[in-house]
């Protein structure tokens, strides 16, 4: 089959390798055109536009309906993944078979932007992947396959998505074959529908009066991107790998036990393995306590 894909971030390489190896024909991807990034807002390159270039690969950035149409009528199948902008029905239809979606979540449980980090979020006990024929809707496409993935309690989302990229690739393979052979995808149901809603720095920040489970969900669904913070003597402070303790201590009160960093919240402590302070790199906790001279008193948020 003669395949194109749209997408953009890291998470669609093994894919991409995938459908490179197997027995089809990889005519071109498309991205996102280059965008300004970094301190000196530089153009950079999308993840998906570097493979192609490593790779040797055709890609496209298209700036309009009119290019996206042209290049996916050439293809027998469209297949998107994280590409970052909503296509129109035409769009959709232009390649033979139409278009389908590589999404990182069982459908229709979040649907949206940022699924992966609202699984570990809500502590969902297993989530996976979903390839789906795309319509209008935000993924609310019919299915032609799903796989299951069960979370471990201390994963995080840069964990999740490197288990359901891996796992998203065995699928669209799986899913091509299907197509392939003229299967038809099944309706979603309209039971157990979720929202995964994009999210914000500012969202991000923790609440060290949430409950020690809460803080530690929050904090693995949001390491890394935009990174779970707090404030520390009026500077802000990035922490990850957190674990929940028994030791009880009051809503943001630092204490150090056994050369490790608690923090207290509404429930019992929660520790931290790594701290990232602002404008430096991310070290271990136990060398930002040798650094921070902590005093009595001191206290997150």
């Amino acid at each position: 089959m003669l395949l194109a894909v749209a997408a953009t971030p890291e998470v669609a390489i093994d894919s991409l390798n995938a459908l490179l190896s197997s027995q089809h024909k990889l005519a071109f991807v498309i991205t996102q055109p280059d965008r300004p990034a970094g301190r000196g807002r530089e153009l950079r390159e999308s993840a998906v536009s570097l493979w192609a270039r490593s790779h040797e690969i055709e890609c496209h950035k298209p700036e309009s309906t009119e290019e996206f149409l042209n290049l996916a009528s050439t293809v027998d199948l469209m297949i998107t993944i994280g590409y970052g902008k909503i296509l129109t029905q035409d769009e959709l239809d232009a390649p033979r078979f139409g278009s389908i979606n590589l999404h990182f979540s069982l459908l229709p449980r979040w649907r949206g932007a940022a699924p992966v980090q609202r699984a570990i979020e809500a502590g969902d006990s297993v989530t996976g992947v979903t390839i789906f024929q795309l319509d209008q809707g935000m993924d609310t496409g019919p299915i032609y396959l799903v796989k299951r993935f069960a979370l471990d309690d201390d994963i995080s989302s840069d964990e999740l998505f490197t288990e359901l990229s891996e796992l998203g690739a065995e699928a669209l393979l799986e899913a091509i074959s299907i197509i392939e052979k003229g299967g038809r995808p099944t309706p979603q149901s309209s039971t157990g529908v979720t929202k995964a809603a994009r999210i914000s720095k500012a969202e991000a920040e923790i609440d060290w009066r949430d409950s020690a489970v809460e803080i530690s969900q929050r904090v693995r669904a949001f390491t890394s991107n935009p990174g779970a913070w707090t404030t520390f003597r009026g500077t802000s402070i990035k922490l990850d790998t957190p674990k929940v303790e028994s030791l009880t201590l009051s809503p943001g009160e630092i204490h150090i036990h056994e050369r490790k960093l608690l923090v207290g919240t509404s429930t019992t402590a929660v520790s931290f393995e790594f701290i990232t302070p602002q404008g430096k790199s991310r070290i271990d906790s136990r060398s930002w306590i040798n650094g921070a001279r902590l005093e009595p008193g001191d206290r997150f948020g």
